[in-house]
């Protein structure tokens, strides 16, 4: 990732870019693909001379990653996920099972969990 000088150089060599574009170029892709913004940004404008304070919420515990917003969407597939940030807060474990239920009326959808069944069980 770039910083200082040689970020600001290189972003205004990309600036007839999309910004996402801009953000690759300079170095601010985490693990997964996904497009840093949040440290893109920040580090554009400690470059051009701006001291930030420090990202962290009340008590001295800082951020880390993304985090739950209770909202999601539908995918281009059709799928709707539920991410390991809500599955955790519920202290959900891999292969729990759930029945879905749809309430047509106020276009919701409820996850019931299946007492004791775990979809690596297998029946003796």
């Amino acid at each position: 990732m770039l910083v200082g000088k040689e970020l600001l150089d290189k972003a205004r060599s990309l600036s007839n870019r999309p910004e996402d574009e801009i953000a690759r170029g300079c170095g601010y892709v985490g693990p997964s693909g996904r497009v840093l913004r949040k440290s893109f940004y920040r580090a554009l404008v400690e470059a051009k001379g701006y001291k930030l304070r420090s990202t962290g919420r009340a008590g001295g515990r800082t951020t880390r990653g993304r985090q739950a917003e209770f909202r999601t969407r539908v995918h281009g597939n059709g799928n709707l996920l539920i991410g390991h940030a809500y599955t955790k807060k519920l202290g959900l474990e891999p292969g729990q099972e759930f029945r879905i239920e749809i309430h047509r009326e106020s276009r919701a959808i409820w996850l019931s969990p299946l007492k004791g069944k775990k979809s690596n069980e297998n029946p003796k």
